[in-house]
């Protein structure tokens, strides 16, 4: 089916991406491989691949430690008909972390799901990143789109000083500039008022959450270092504003 004039696939892709928290897990069962599915919390690497935090005590664990193959379904979680929301199916690889990697994946994965400091150094807790080799997007009539993961991930070869400062960055933003983060959520994507703070930066843009709330604010252009990201962020808070 050939998604209409006016749909970016690869937008609302990413923007799924980053602001679920929750998605339908499928793994293949270590005995026999009949397709298992699960709920579970997600969270997402700089560069947008989901990041899970689970138990090897869980099934669906131990079914990636046998065969990796996964597939995950994101949604929007549309009142009402929750067929009428858009959703993306990725499939992939689900690979535990090891070495530097898991600090990054520890930190935006509590930053999104603060409660899972009570669990995380539990010794049967991992973290995983899935990496997706596919994905397909539903959103709707004429607008079922296959995508390439180079169309819905964030390149961040070029951003390693900006990951290097993220939380410096969002710990700022949350202590001394929660009101510039409420004016990107009510005036530049007309959110309700709310407790809203920053969970992540990205060369692409911030994400924010308000209790089960998420948004993604993108930027208008990339960012690959710390300097770059102070000026948009003053520059959308200048824009915010000036919409008061």
């Amino acid at each position: 089916m050939q998604p209409t004039a006016d749909f970016d696939a690869a937008r609302l892709a990413r923007s799924l991406l980053r602001r679920s928290r929750q998605g339908a897990l499928a793994t293949l069962m270590a005995r026999g491989g009949d397709p298992y599915c699960s709920l579970a919390n997600v969270a997402t690497h700089a560069d947008g691949s989901p990041i899970l935090l689970i138990s090897r005590l869980a099934l669906h664990t131990q079914n990636i430690l046998a065969d990796a193959r996964i597939s995950l379904m994101l949604d929007e979680r549309a009142e009402g008909d929750p067929l009428e929301g858009s959703r993306i199916m990725l499939a992939g690889r689900a690979e535990e972390a090891s070495g530097d990697d898991v600090a990054m994946l520890r930190r935006r994965y509590l930053n999104a799901h603060p409660s899972a400091e009570a669990f995380v150094d539990f010794k049967d807790f991992s973290f995983f990143r899935i990496r997706p080799h596919a994905g397909h997007l539903v959103a709707g009539f004429g607008r079922i789109v296959d995508l390439k993961p180079e169309q819905f991930l964030t390149e961040i070869s070029d951003a390693g000083a900006l990951l290097d400062a993220e939380q410096g960055a969002v710990e700022h933003m949350n202590e001394d500039h929660r009101d510039a983060i409420n004016l990107y959520a009510t005036k530049l994507l007309g959110a309700d008022l709310a407790d809203w703070r920053c969970t992540g930066c990205d060369p692409d843009g911030v994400d924010m959450q308000a209790e089960t709330a998420t948004l993604r604010l993108d930027f208008p252009e990339r960012v690959t270092g710390p300097g770059e990201l102070r000026k948009m962020l003053v520059k959308l808070a200048d824009e915010a504003r000036a919409r008061l």
